[in-house]
């Protein structure tokens, strides 16, 4: 199993990013998928998940702001930021957390 997660990047409060996770190494539309945020000094923080349907859900602290999608053809799966805030800053992972795979994790940092 391998997650490599990419998009990440500094950005101002107010602005946008979208990070993808290429997957490999399994049957990607078999497995719900999430992301994982960890800030600074804090512990892991569930972001979001999609199931293998496409159902969704979020943390109540980016619900609204944050949509989570995959495309299973492309085994890959998408997280699109918004209205991004300094409290997001943080290494996102994309995750499978059935068996506990991670990726290596894409920095977001969000500053003006």
């Amino acid at each position: 199993v391998q997650l490599v997660e990419s998009g990440g990047g500094m950005v101002q409060p107010g602005g946008s990013l979208r990070l993808s996770c290429a997957a490999s190494g399994f049957t990607f539309s078999s497995y719900g998928m999430s992301w994982v945020r960890q800030a600074p000094g804090k512990g892991p923080e569930w972001v979001s998940a999609i199931n293998t349907g496409g159902s969704t859900a979020y943390a109540d602290s980016v619900k609204g702001r944050f949509t989570i999608s995959r495309d299973n053809a492309k085994n890959a799966l998408y997280l699109q930021m918004n209205s991004l805030k300094p409290e997001d800053t943080a290494l996102y992972y994309c995750a499978r957390l059935v068996s506990g795979y991670w990726g290596q994790g894409t920095q977001v940092f969000v500053s003006s």
